[in-house]
């Protein structure tokens, strides 16, 4: 006897075999190349006019009285000293960049900070342009009025954090590998000695070619003075001899 509101579980059971499906059959070679031959390509959209037409510059803003300041400073810079090195600064300490301070101080070192747009502003209308692209992250220059490179790269050793990039050195634009062969070059004290030394062996050395013919040409002529000489004297014992006889 079913209870009221209550209904058997029901299942249902399918069987017999799996309902077959058609598989599409491949498309011929010949037919596959035809429609990719005529295959619709859609055109590219042409880009926006404002993309390929080039915006009017802007006008140049009116240069604040700080950065003119700053500017003429850094012209004076670069007319009254030989050696100015770019450096990158990175996350250098406080205690650390004071040390380095204090030993680029012994060598007559100055380290200078300047905005990069400051650099780039007065780099773009001087000779010295090429070295704007090197003020793009915090830098740091080193400036000294005469070319202590070698002493400067070993102060650089002891701090990673300062990273050489490049520099000016008596007005000639060089590379990181140009600084490093300019600091094993000979200093100019040296220089001039051997410049100097070469001159006097080469002046010596012609002295003695222009001494040596008129002194062989005198040994020769004493020479020939003596040989004369005794010739004379042994042809007039030889007569001598013959009128006694």
């Amino acid at each position: 006897m079913c209870v009221p509101g209550w209904l058997p579980c029901t299942q249902t059971v399918r069987h017999g075999s799996k309902a077959v499906t058609r598989h599409r059959k491949p498309m011929h070679f010949l037919k596959q190349k035809l429609m990719a031959v005529t295959e619709f390509i859609p055109p590219r959209p042409s880009p926006p006019e404002r993309c390929i037409v080039p915006q009017a510059s802007r006008t140049q803003e009116h240069e604040s009285g700080l950065v003119v300041i700053l500017r003429r400073e850094v012209e004076q810079l670069f007319q009254d000293n030989k050696m100015i090195l770019v450096a990158q600064n990175n996350a250098i300490t406080a205690e650390d960049m004071l040390l380095l301070r204090h030993k680029l101080h012994r060598l007559n070192v100055t380290v200078k900070f300047y905005p990069n747009q400051v650099m780039r502003l007065y780099l773009s209308g001087s000779k010295f342009q090429n070295l704007a692209p090197l003020f793009i992250a915090q830098n740091v220059l080193l400036v000294s009025k005469e070319p202590k490179v070698k002493e400067v790269l070993r102060c650089l050793r002891t701090t990673p954090q300062m990273v050489l990039l490049g520099g000016c050195i008596e007005d000639t634009l060089l590379s990181l590998q140009g600084v490093h062969s300019y600091s094993r070059l000979p200093s100019l004290a040296i220089l001039q000695g051997q410049v100097v030394s070469g001159l006097t062996l080469m002046t010596s050395q012609t002295a003695a070619l222009l001494h040596r013919h008129p002194t062989h040409l005198s040994a020769l002529l004493q020479q020939y003075v003596k040989q004369q000489a005794e010739g004379s004297s042994d042809g007039s014992t030889q007569a001598q001899q013959a009128a006694s006889a």
